[in-house]
């Protein structure tokens, strides 16, 4: 069972605007603080994966992080990932800049992504040609752009062709509406609106492979777009390139901790 909580969702609301970057610094704790020790403790005595949001970090070099965290059912921390696109300039945070996927033993591989990052395709793109079958996002939208997030979501998985797992936080404080998307853009399941809400779906990640063999819609393949031989397209938005050779995504390797 994988348990998936909105981002910063331990820290609680009712700080005032002009406090918030105060007390988010005054929260932030190493990855090795009481904080995740903790909830390893929690993920182990009830034997579950637990993404419990995020959390607000304090880097090796005194940086403040927003950190998504995978813990495993033996307790252990499976994973981490720094939030690479801050929403500016609202936020305080730096960014990360380090793409992460995780391996979850029964489950799947799965990408991490904080909110604002779902509205960089590139992120998404990323984690899927790193083998990725499922996004995790976890959201803390509190604006009436939840709206465009939902079709965010929907559009994501269907040009990656992998499921979409859209957790935000509920109202009085967010605007909720969670949802959960198959690799066709398929809605699963979805809250409805602001009210807290529990979402449950079950997800056959097998369905990736089958909607990128037979195409989206029985049509649409686009991991499998190139030729061989064909030439590179080049970027110059990224000073880089698409390769036919490596476009496919694999499994590969994962930053892991224990």
């Amino acid at each position: 069972m994988l348990v998936v909580f909105p981002e910063l969702h331990l820290f609680g609301d009712g700080t005032p605007d002009q406090q918030r970057t105060e007390a988010l610094q005054a929260s932030a704790e190493p990855l090795d603080g009481p904080r995740v020790t903790g909830l390893k403790e929690i993920a182990r005595e009830l034997g579950i994966w637990l993404v419990p949001g995020s959390v607000c970090e304090r880097g090796p070099e005194g940086q403040l992080f927003n950190t998504s965290l995978v813990l495993s059912p033996e307790g252990e921390l499976a994973g981490f990932y720094r939030k690479i696109f801050p929403w500016r300039p609202f936020e305080p945070y730096d960014p990360g800049h380090e793409f992460v996927t995780v391996d979850l033993a029964g489950f799947g591989r799965a990408g991490l992504t904080i909110c604002y990052d779902a509205w960089f395709p590139e992120v998404t793109r990323q984690l899927a040609w790193m083998g990725a079958e499922v996004i995790i996002n976890v959201v803390k939208t509190t604006t009436p752009d939840r709206a465009q997030e939902l079709v965010l979501a929907r559009a994501n998985a269907i040009t990656n062709q992998v499921f979409m797992v859209s957790v935000n936080c509920a109202g009085p404080t967010g605007q909720g509406r969670s949802i959960v998307v198959d690799p066709e853009g398929r809605v699963i399941t979805e809250a409805a609106s602001a009210d807290p809400s529990v979402l449950t779906a079950q997800l056959d990640l097998s369905a990736v492979e089958q909607v990128r063999s037979n195409g989206t819609a029985g049509l649409n393949r686009m991991w499998s777009q190139f030729r061989p031989g064909e030439p590179a397209i080049e970027l110059p938005v990224y000073q880089g390139r698409i390769d036919p050779a490596t476009w496919s995504p694999a499994l590969r390797s994962t930053r892991s901790i224990s």
